[in-house]
């Protein structure tokens, strides 16, 4: 399934022309995901590339997350994949409660195509929990930093005001369970 992420009005981008999100379940517990930003390469802040491993304040520059929560409950968790391959994983009880480190058995697989006119980061996540087993509410967005120093940020919705992927607006996308397909 193809998806359009959208800037985020409050702050407009100079420099990317569209960003879209592929997905599919590759079993039962594997999503594969690929976000395609058409942009100069050359005007993008991007991290160096290093050893995959979990890393906080990765959407302090470009980076790509994932956002689920079933749909009769409060509790949600977010991924960051970053084009450095460094990722990082976090649980939530309530908006923006409760944060802690969610347990990951195996490390995402991350990634990257890169030419002059687009980025592209690929990631292969294996779902802890019962994150693949039950239908969910998805939000899918993006952090783009410029080399100019400006920051826009995309996603499927966004609530009124600044921007939060967080907020419950966010979570527009309905992702089937992955025994269901």
């Amino acid at each position: 399934m193809r998806l359009d992420l959208q800037c985020h009005p409050l702050t407009p981008v100079s420099v990317v022309d569209e960003i879209s999100l592929s997905y599919e379940w590759k079993d039962h517990e594997s999503l594969w995901l690929r976000y395609h930003a058409e942009v100069l390469l050359h005007d993008l802040d991007l991290p160096d590339w290093k050893e995959p491993q979990r890393t906080d304040g990765l959407w302090e520059t470009t980076c790509f997350e994932l956002f689920l929560q079933e749909s009769s409950a409060s509790r949600y968790c977010e991924f960051n994949f970053s084009p450095s391959t460094r990722w990082a994983a976090y649980q939530f009880s309530g908006y923006r409660d409760g944060m802690k480190n969610l347990p990951m058995s195996k490390t995402p697989e991350i990634l990257m195509d890169l030419s002059d006119s687009h980025v592209a980061l690929e990631v292969t996540l294996g779902l802890p929990d019962i994150w693949g087993q039950v239908p969910l509410n998805a939000s899918f967005s993006a952090v783009i930093a410029e080399n100019s120093g400006a920051k826009s940020y995309w996603a499927l919705s966004h609530p009124p005001g600044k921007p939060d992927f967080h907020h419950k607006d966010c979570f527009s996308h309905q992702l089937k369970a992955a025994g269901d397909l």
